[in-house]
């Protein structure tokens, strides 16, 4: 025990000894013998924020659902494509050849995407060619609130291009999307495409730009752009759009192999820049 009380007198006269040291050292200067540094928090790092979750946000309220509904006449007997089989009916069962026709209500779904705050929309032709009736709606497609539904009338259209240019009216203003230079467009560069897929409003998929200036046998102006982000039936007509959210194409085509009628990574869609080029001439009528 006492070697323990001499040891902890040692130290009751070392710290003694310390605690004078630093008293006179600071006595004899203006800068402190110990300078005990505040601990610095670390910066907080924030992550970048997600492109497409910004264009997504930014350009997706200026983007359609294009429904429209139309009155075709059709026979009432089933027809038959073999001309022996039409032979045959008609001889044997003369009320083939006289069967009445029908009137059928034919609906197709598409996109679109709002090029002037006064509601000119562009689409393609084959969404709208022949219609009775065009509607688009905005929104997520859902039935509430957030979903308005107008009654469009047909501008123009041109079918070797497969663009049709629709207008709805409102005295509101529409959101838009303005248009992108497809000839700078590279290969492999990001795109985005959305539309109303099965009817899925406002579907978005990501992928790159394939290939350019493809040839795929629609016609004299047959110069398409490739991408493998998906495209289905519904998206016929929606934007295809660049990380600037700018619009590089329409979306038109896609290529299915084999028993499958949806995407299988090849889609197709018209550059703008051929767009831009007959674009008041729509307006025009």
């Amino acid at each position: 025990m006492k070697k323990i009380s001499n040891w902890k007198n040692r130290i009751k006269w070392v710290c003694f000894g310390l605690g004078l040291a630093m008293v006179f050292s600071s006595a004899f200067s203006d800068v402190p013998s110990f300078d005990f540094a505040k601990p610095q928090l670390a910066e907080a790092q924030v992550a970048p924020p997600n492109i497409f979750a910004k264009i997504v946000k930014e350009k997706t309220p200026a983007v359609v659902n294009i429904s429209t509904k139309r009155m075709v006449k059709s026979q009432a007997a089933p027809p038959l494509q073999d001309e022996r089989m039409r032979e045959f009916y008609k001889r044997f069962f003369p009320q083939y050849k006289n069967a009445p026709q029908r009137e059928q209500l034919r609906q197709s779904l598409g996109s679109g995407f709002v090029v002037e705050k006064d509601g000119y929309i562009l689409t393609n032709n084959h969404v709208v060619e022949m219609a009775d009736q065009i509607l688009v709606a905005f929104g997520s497609g859902k039935h509430g609130d957030d979903e308005k539904e107008y009654e469009a009338k047909l501008i123009a259209s041109d079918p070797k291009t497969d663009i049709a240019l629709i207008k709805i009216e409102s005295e509101e203003d529409f959101p838009t999307l303005s248009f992108g230079d497809s000839d700078a467009l590279m290969v492999g560069e990001w795109v985005m495409a959305i539309g109303n897929p099965f009817g899925f409003a406002q579907s978005v998929t990501v992928g790159v730009v394939s290939a350019k200036g493809r040839v795929i046998g629609a016609g004299p102006y047959d110069d398409f752009i490739q991408t493998d982000a998906s495209i289905n039936p519904g998206n016929s007509g929606g934007p295809l759009l660049n990380i600037k959210g700018e619009v590089i194409g329409i979306n038109t085509a896609i290529y299915t192999g084999g028993a499958s009628q949806g995407n299988i990574g090849i889609g197709f869609a018209v550059p703008i820049n051929s767009v831009k080029a007959l674009y008041e001439d729509l307006k025009k009528g």
